[in-house]
């Protein structure tokens, strides 16, 4: 089967960790022999390589075209209208990867389905380019572009729009899947496949060295997230004076780091809190395994691979009883799922953590429970379904007389 994969939420070299957990979801499909794919990951144009103008300096700075791990992909640049413009960014996205893909097409890579990750813009992007292309499309919902979008008038329509001419949509956790059937959208071509974890990357360590060699001591926290409001690490600072014990690292970066450090200063715990900046994924396993335990105070979430990550190291967790984090955090040996989203509701939860601490060994075992074996097989199956309902054969295949 031959996918294009489709999505702005996709790693580059700038950006390594951008949209990461769209890549891993596609590694493993390729992994199982049965699929070939080609990305194209749109980003911004920006005319600028100014370093003060944040993030679309950033992009700016990505390749046109780059490899990684084997996959090709190409960044087609479109036009963003900060503020003003969110209803024509599907239109402008679709319209500036048009001639890419008609490239890729036109030098012998005629792709069976279009693979959009992303509800908006991305997904309603696919559809337009789906339409013009004559290819079937499947579209990935991964939380935000649910639990927020729809919230805006013109954005839900266009998203409605594509739902209904997608051919088939994936969720990844059931959660997302009732919001959408709650939208209007026909349940019987919406598949709940959650997101794995890669078991290879985040593996257990040697605990005592992990902490000696990052110079932790005491019982410390993790929090990994982008510094924004969503992701509530305020909440998380403001639980540590309820424990005068514990010492917390913030691994992200984002427009509230200031704020953050006012806040820990405010409250004097500031020689008890200490912001990473970027971590790399390949970094990140170390600190899961010196931490104590991973908090997650999201107020919004999807399928929060964090969460997987830090068990697959051997670390429980404490997150938000939000969205999908249920269908994570199911277990005692995961950890404990917050009663209240508050700096009090951290703290207790973490409270009850350290009183019935699980075994590093059977978190660990839990997350295993977690790999991508499920996620590629459904999606396998949901591709070839399309594939074999267009009468169209998996590239490789022949009609046999």
């Amino acid at each position: 089967m031959k996918l294009l994969t489709f999505s702005s939420l996709f790693p580059n070299t700038v950006k390594p960790s951008h949209g990461i957990f769209v890549e891993t979801r596609l590694r493993y499909l390729l992994a199982s022999g049965q699929v070939e794919s080609k990305v194209v990951a749109p980003v911004p144009w920006f005319p600028s390589q100014n370093p003060r103008f944040g993030d679309y300096a950033a992009f700016s700075k990505v390749p046109a075209t780059e490899t990684r791990y084997g996959i090709d992909v190409t960044h087609p640049r479109y036009l963003v209208i900060p503020k003003v413009g969110m209803t024509a960014a599907p239109w402008l996205m679709a319209q500036a990867c048009k001639k890419e893909i008609g490239r890729i097409i036109d030098e012998g890579y005629d792709f069976d389905v279009i693979d959009a990750h992303y509800f908006y813009p991305d997904g309603v992007a696919a559809v337009m380019l789906g339409k013009y292309f004559n290819k079937p499309v499947v579209i990935t919902a991964r939380g935000t572009d649910i639990n927020l979008i729809p919230q805006y008038a013109l954005p839900r329509k266009q998203l409605m729009w594509a739902a209904n001419n997608a051919t088939g949509m994936i969720t990844v956790c059931n959660a997302l899947r009732d919001e959408m059937i709650g939208l209007g959208i026909s349940g019987e071509r919406i598949v709940a496949l959650r997101n794995g974890v890669d078991l290879q990357r985040f593996v257990p360590m040697d605990r005592a060295a992990a902490r000696t060699q990052l110079g932790m001591d005491g019982f410390t926290v993790i929090s990994v997230g982008v510094l924004d409001p969503r992701k509530a690490h305020d909440l998380t600072i403001g639980a540590l004076p309820m424990l005068p014990d514990v010492k917390l690292l913030i691994a992200g970066i984002g427009p509230e780091r200031k704020k953050l450090e006012a806040l820990a200063a405010s409250l004097g715990v500031t020689d008890r809190v200490k912001f990473l900046g970027a971590v790399p994924q390949t970094e990140l396993k170390h600190y899961y395994n010196a931490a104590d335990a991973m908090v997650l105070a999201s107020s919004r979430e999807g399928w929060a691979n964090v969460l997987l990550e830090s068990m697959a190291c051997g670390t429980p967790v404490v997150a938000s009883n939000v969205w999908g984090t249920p269908e994570v955090v199911a277990a005692p040996e995961a950890g404990v799922l917050m009663k209240e989203r508050t700096a009090k509701g951290i703290a207790d939860a973490l409270t009850a953590l350290r009183r019935d601490y699980p075994d590093h060994a059977a978190t660990r075992r839990y997350a295993e429970g977690f790999s991508w074996d499920d996620t590629t097989n459904g999606q396998l199956t949901l591709f070839s379904r399309i594939i074999n309902s267009r009468g169209a054969l998996p590239a490789g295949q022949r009609a046999v007389a």
